[in-house]
This record gives structure tokens, C-alpha cells and sequence, in this order.
């Protein structure tokens, strides 16, 4: 059963690439009670250790998500800006952005001949004020901003900005409340900064040295009319990475994803990405190597204001981190 409350509090609280405060603050205060350990180190990870005597097992989730930074305010209040993480400009435009302390704009563009030539730098914020000197009343250069889309569950869809990888931190704490007989010592890494280079879960990581990684993350689907060729589909199961360009899952985490999976029957599905990486991507590659793997929620619309996840997809992914991690 989704919890729709925390779900909501997740996706809707501003939290864009290096500005990770607000929504730190509300998955600590979620799992205060449910970790025997919490710490946030150096960068801004947030760490829950839930202390065993096994292996060292390092869960990651990334907090932040993409965002626009405001570079130059014109004379007329218009704002120019630049890109935190993946943002297309086709994704963005006309599009309803918030800034921390709640200022709204909306994301116009110049005029344009040709929609193939539009670019980050041919758009603008418009926040509604008259002037430069209205504007910088409410923004200034080096401010950053959050997409705006409220949470909307219809049936078994979730709709909203930031399932990457808010999804992922509601996996990882529903997985922390559910751990009961865990022989393993878990650290549940809520990191920073993903989207912009992996760079919260590559110090997390070396301060962890860890025996196992598995991240947690969204991952595309081939299931939309003349989608780019892909065997994962929203609905039908937790997905086990196989590949992406950050990481070869090892074969160790990877079979025992698998293995898991079919003995709980768990519907589950092979995933293969061509494009794009995860936290494990960094976490493989620390120190002398960390055996490391994925579990992925099937997400249509990724690095939009309107992402969208099964509730079964999100409950089979629950289930198969805490059956592999009481291992």
C-alpha cells in the first residue's frame, strides 16, 4: 500500500542538484525512528545505518533532482538561465518553475523561425516583474529553481516532477521500516548531487567502503508508441539492471537480484539502458571495486515535470531490496 502522505511531501519539496536542505530534512525526520544510526557528512548525504554483523551493504537514492540556475536578469525582469542536470529545452518550455522561497515564473522563449533551433539560450523566466530592479526584489543571479507539478495518483499511475529519484528515496525508506531480520549491516545513503556527475555517492561511498552497492533509480520504458526499442514497460515489475553507461552490473548482485526475485515471486524485468548512469556507477569504482547493482522503477517521461511510475512497479521494487538485503 503507497504511502501517499510521505509520497507527496517526497515529490513536492524543492530540492534541485547542490541545494539537497529542504528534502534532507523531511525523509531524516521520516526515518529518525527506524535507523540505529544518522548522519550527513561532508557533501550533504544523508546516512542511515541500520547495524548488523554481516556484510556492509550500501543502498543509494539520490534527494536531488534537475533544476535551471538564473545567470543574467535583463532590464525588463526577464530571466536568462542555465541548466543543472539534464534539461531539455523542449521539456522546459512553457513550463512552471519555483524557486526556494516559492517565487513561480514560467519558461518563455524568444522568437524562434524554426521550433529545431530552440535552445536553452534562446529562453527566458518569466517571474512577472516590470523591471530589472522588481525582479532582483525576488531572484538574483546564481538563484536556482525546481520544475513545478504537483503529485497526482489516478489508479495505479503516479504522475509528477522528480520521481527521479524521489521514487527511489521512498523505496529506500519504506525498505528501512520493513527490514526486520536483517543479518547484514545496511546503510541507506539518501546522496546529493547525481545529476550533476554522481558526486554525492562517490564520497559516500569511499567513507562507507562498502562490500555491495545496489543503487536505487528510475529507469526508462519502451512501451510508448514508436519508443526507442527497450524491453522494460511500466507495470510490469521491479527492473534488474543489466547495463548503462556508468556500469556493467556485477554478475554476483546482479544473479542474486534475479535469484531473489524468482523465489518471492516478484515480477520483475532485465533492463538494459543505453544512455545515462546511477549512483552504482560511482560506487563500483571506489577504492578497490564494490561488487554493485540496480534496482530500477520503470518511469515514463524522465527529466520532465511529468514523470510518471506504476504503484505496482514501486511496491515489487519495496519488496525485492528488503528480500535481498535479509539475505
Amino acid at each position: 500500500m503507497i504511502n501517499n502522505d510521505l509520497l507527496k511531501r517526497l515529490l513536492e519539496t524543492f530540492g534541485p542538484s547542490g541545494n539537497e536542505e529542504a528534502i534532507r530534512e523531511v525523509i531524516r525526520e521520516e526515518i529518525k525512528d527506524y535507523a540505529d544510526e544518522i548522519k550527513v557528512d561532508a557533501l550533504g548525504n544523508l546516512i542511515a545505518v541500520k547495524k548488523g554483523n554481516g556484510k556492509k551493504i550500501m543502498v543509494a537514492s539520490h534527494m536531488d533532482e534537475i533544476g535551471i540556475m538564473v545567470t543574467n536578469i535583463d532590464e525588463n525582469g526577464f530571466l536568462r538561465f542555465t541548466n543543472i542536470g539534464g534539461v531539455s529545452p523542449f521539456t522546459a518550455l512553457y513550463q512552471r518553475v519555483m524557486f526556494a522561497d516559492g517565487t513561480m515564473g514560467v519558461v518563455g522563449m524568444e522568437k524562434l523561425d524554426e521550433m529545431k533551433d530552440l535552445a536553452l539560450n534562446k529562453m527566458f523566466i518569466d517571474i512577472g516583474a516590470n523591471s530589472r530592479e522588481e525582479a532582483m526584489k525576488k531572484v538574483n543571479v546564481g538563484d536556482v529553481a525546481c520544475f513545478y507539478a504537483p503529485f497526482i495518483q489516478d489508479g495505479d499511475y503516479i504522475m509528477s516532477k522528480a520521481l527521479d529519484d524521489r521514487i527511489g528515496c521512498y523505496v529506500a525508506i519504506e525498505a528501512l521500516k520493513a527490514l526486520k531480520n536483517c543479518p547484514n549491516e545496511v546503510y541507506f545513503v539518501f546522496t546529493v548531487q547525481e545529476e550533476v556527475g554522481l558526486r554525492g555517492a562517490k564520497t559516500a561511498a569511499y567513507g562507507i567502503d562498502p562490500d555491495m552497492g545496489i543503487a536505487l533509480d528510475v529507469t526508462s520504458t519502451g512501451d510508448t508508441p514508436k519508443a526507442r526499442p527497450m524491453e522494460v514497460k511500466m507495470g510490469k515489475g521491479t527492473a534488474i539492471k543489466i547495463k548503462d553507461l556508468s556500469i556493467l552490473a556485477h554478475p554476483t548482485v546482479k544473479n542474486l537480484m534475479i535469484e531473489t526475485a524468482k523465489e518471492n515471486n516478484i515480477p520483475y524485468q532485465l533492463e538494459i539502458l543505453e544512455f545515462g548512469g546511477t549512483d552504482s556507477g560511482a560506487i563500483h569504482l571506489t577504492k578497490s571495486g564494490v561488487p554493485s547493482g540496480v534496482i530500477s522503477v520503470p518511469c515514463r517521461y524522465v527529466h520532465s515535470p511529468s514523470e510518471m511510475v506504476s504503484v505496482k512497479d514501486v511496491e515489487s521494487s519495496i519488496e525485492l531490496l528488503v528480500k535481498v538485503l535479509e539475505k
